[in-house]
């Protein structure tokens, strides 16, 4: 399957790059709370898809980059939910 020369890999990890970019630069502008659960899980979500795209073009730099954005969301996800029982 193939968009303007694109796979649906491919698709799905650009939809990731925009959904980190996304959510970046929202909360650099102050419109999206990075302690909130939402932030760090789109942040996850990103990666993930940017992870399935990797997996048909592998690039070992970008595979760990990956990981290690997925992990911190995961942990940043979790500290979010924790966070917010409390108030």
């Amino acid at each position: 399957m193939s968009l303007a020369g694109f796979s649906l890999a491919d698709v799905v990890g650009f939809v990731g790059v925009g959904l980190v970019v996304a959510t970046y630069f929202l909360s650099q502008i102050g419109r999206m709370d990075a302690t909130r659960p939402l932030y760090p899980g789109l942040n996850a979500l990103g990666a993930l898809m940017i992870l399935v795209s990797l997996w048909f073009r592998p690039n070992p730099a970008s595979i760990a980059i990956e990981f290690f954005w997925l992990a911190i969301s995961a942990i940043g996800f979790v500290r979010a939910l924790i966070i917010g029982r409390r108030r």
